[in-house]
C-alpha cells in the first residue's frame, strides 16, 4: 500500500464520521472555534502590550542609554546623577550625550475640563534623540518658554488637538501649570500612559517645580560612526558606579518588555488565558473523539474481525483530530480578525494578524486536537472483536 492510500482511507472513515452527527460536528467546531478565538486574543493583546512598551525606546536614536539598576520600566524610572552621563564625555568614542528626564502628570482637556495622566519627555530641543517628524519639524517651537508638543495617537479623551490647533494657538494645563501646544507629533498610546508630550527640558522644571535639574531618568549617548559599541559599553560598565545600567538600543528594547512579560501581573494573566483556551478547547475535542469511539466501537470490532490493524484505527482517531483543528480554525480567524479591528478601535494600539501570528495558533490547535487524540485512542482498546459474540 503506498503513502497516500495509507492516508486516504482511514482520513475518507473519518470524515463519514465526522458528519453523520451534524449536531455533535457542530459543537465541536464551536468548541475548537473558541479555543482559537482565545487563544488569538490572548496572543493579540500580548503583542500589543510588548510593541506599545517599547513604543518610545523603539524612536530612540542614540546607541548607548544610562538607567538606574532599580528602574524597571521608563514609564516608572528611578532618578540618577546627570554628573553619571556627563562623565562618558571624555571618552574618545562618544559624539554626544542627552539627559532625558521622564515623569507622569495630569493633562486637563482644553474642551472638557477632564484631566487625565499621560507621559510627559523633557530634553535638550537641540539634541535629536526620537526619530520622529513631528518633534524634528517643531524643535524651535519647543525652545519657546512653557510650550508643548502633544502625541496625536493618544487617547481621544484629551481632545481633538489637532482640530483645535487649526483654530490657533492652544492652551492648556499640565500638572495644574499653564502651557501653550504648538504642534503634534505620532507615538502612541501604552499600556502605562494614555497619551505623551515633549518638552524641553527647561520646560519639564517648570510642570515640575519640585525635580532637581541634576536628577535625570535616562541617559542617551550618541557614539561617532564606526565606534564598537559592545566595547565601548564594557568600558562603561567598569568606568561608571555599580547602580547604573548601561544598556545598548537592542538591550532597552529587550528591558522593557521582560518588564511586562516577567515583572507586570498582565503579562502571567495574557499567558494564563491562553493556555486555559487550550484546556477548553482541548476537553471538547476529547470528549467529542471518546464518545464517537465508543458508539462506533462494535464498528471497530467488526472492522478488526476483517483484519484491519490497530494501527489504522489510530490513523482514524487523528484524522479526525485534524479536520476539527482545520473546520474550527478557519471561523476561529475570520471572527477573531473582526475582533482585532474591534479592538484596535477602542484601546487604539495596533493588533495587526500577521503570518507568525497565524501558523503559531495554527500549530496550538492542532496540537491541542492531536493530544486530545491521543487521549482518547485509549478507547480503541474496547473495541475487541469478542464483543460481536
Amino acid at each position: 500500500m503506498n503513502f497516500a492510500s495509507w492516508c486516504y482511507f482511514p482520513a475518507r472513515l473519518a470524515w463519514r464520521q465526522l458528519v453523520f452527527d451534524r449536531t455533535k460536528l457542530a459543537a465541536a467546531i464551536f468548541g475548537v472555534m473558541f479555543a482559537c478565538v482565545l487563544v488569538f486574543m490572548q496572543l493579540g493583546f500580548r503583542d500589543s502590550l510588548y510593541d506599545s512598551a517599547i513604543s518610545a525606546p523603539l524612536r530612540l536614536t542614540g546607541d548607548l542609554f544610562l538607567m538606574h539598576k532599580q528602574t524597571e520600566a521608563m514609564w516608572r524610572p528611578v532618578k540618577f546623577p546627570r554628573r553619571e552621563l556627563m562623565r562618558v564625555l571624555g571618552h574618545p568614542a562618544v559624539a554626544e550625550v542627552t539627559p532625558v528626564y521622564l515623569a507622569l502628570a495630569s493633562f486637563k482637556n482644553i474642551e472638557t475640563q477632564v484631566k487625565r495622566t499621560l507621559m510627559v519627555y523633557g530634553f535638550d530641543p537641540d539634541a535629536e534623540i526620537f526619530d520622529i517628524a513631528g518633534i524634528r519639524d517643531h524643535r524651535i517651537d519647543m525652545r519657546i518658554k512653557d510650550t508643548i508638543l502633544f502625541d496625536e495617537y493618544s487617547r481621544p479623551e484629551f481632545g481633538p488637538m489637532r482640530q483645535l490647533l487649526e483654530t490657533g494657538r492652544v492652551t492648556t494645563e499640565v500638572n495644574d501649570y499653564k502651557v501653550s501646544v504648538a504642534g503634534v507629533f505620532r507615538l502612541g498610546v501604552s499600556f502605562a500612559a494614555d497619551g505623551n508630550i515633549v518638552t524641553s527640558d527647561l520646560n519639564f522644571m517648570r510642570i515640575f517645580p519640585n525635580r532637581n535639574h541634576h536628577a535625570i531618568d535616562l541617559g542617551v549617548i550618541k557614539l561617532h560612526s564606526g565606534a564598537p559599541i559592545a566595547q565601548v559599553q564594557m568600558e562603561f560598565s567598569r568606568q561608571l558606579n555599580e547602580f547604573v545600567d548601561i544598556f545598548t538600543y537592542e538591550e532597552l528594547l529587550k528591558h522593557e518588555k521582560d518588564y511586562w512579560a516577567n515583572m507586570a501581573p498582565i503579562g502571567f494573566i495574557f499567558g494564563f488565558g491562553t493556555i486555559m483556551g487550550l484546556v477548553v478547547g482541548l476537553v471538547i475535542v476529547y470528549q467529542i473523539l471518546f464518545t464517537d469511539i465508543a458508539n462506533l466501537r462494535y464498528e471497530f470490532a467488526t472492522l478488526k474481525a476483517m483484519g484491519y490493524e490497530h494501527g489504522y484505527f489510530i490513523r482514524v482517531v487523528f484524522a479526525s483530530a485534524f479536520f476539527l483543528a482545520v473546520l474550527g480554525f478557519v471561523p476561529g480567524l475570520i471572527l477573531s480578525t473582526a475582533l482585532y479591528h474591534l479592538a484596535e478601535s477602542q484601546i487604539f494600539m495596533p493588533m495587526p494578524m500577521t503570518f507568525s501570528k497565524l501558523g503559531t495558533v495554527f500549530l496550538f490547535i492542532l496540537s491541542m486536537c492531536t493530544i486530545a487524540g491521543l487521549l482518547a485512542i485509549r478507547k480503541l482498546k474496547a473495541a475487541d472483536p469478542a464483543d460481536m459474540f
